[in-house]
């Protein structure tokens, strides 16, 4: 069997119908908030449900012809065409060109002495520390090991 043809994306029927039962949705839920925020129990909340639900509804229409844009795109990328179309705006880059952020700080290698010096000083003083803890405790060194005999 082969294989059938790449249908496009506007015209997709479920696609289609999930965009419009979701803008029917949203503008149905507005309705409904404006009929609260009228109602005598009606509050500033319901108006505000009442004015955000229709951008959703936007949005939901938004969304549809961004991807079905976005798909275009993406088939004239993967199938250029000799003929070449007259752009009609300038498109946005969609990564980050090289050499615009500048480059990742590398871990120093070699050893400074200084530094070296400090964290033996850090060294010492811990070991320090843990053996007054260990003698305010009240154990001694040879206590904290077990004997094997």
């Amino acid at each position: 069997m082969s294989a059938s043809p790449r249908r496009s994306a506007h015209n997709r029927p479920a696609l289609i119908a999930l965009v419009i039962v979701a803008t029917l949705g949203c503008l149905a839920l507005a309705w409904w908030q404006w009929e609260r925020f009228e109602s005598s129990s009606g509050t500033g909340q319901n108006l505000g449900y009442a004015l955000q639900w229709p951008l959703f509804a936007a949005f939901a229409v938004f969304a549809y012809f961004r991807f079905v844009r976005l798909e275009r795109e993406s088939e004239e990328a993967e199938n250029p065409s000799g003929t070449p179309r007259p752009a009609s705006k300038p498109v946005a880059p969609r990564e980050i060109p090289a050499g615009i952020l500048p480059d990742r700080p590398k871990a120093v290698r070699d050893e400074d002495p200084v530094l070296a010096e400090y964290n033996r000083y850090l060294a010492a003083l811990h070991a320090r520390d843990i053996d007054d803890q260990v003698r305010e405790a009240g154990l001694r060194a040879r206590d904290t090991e077990r004997s094997a005999g």
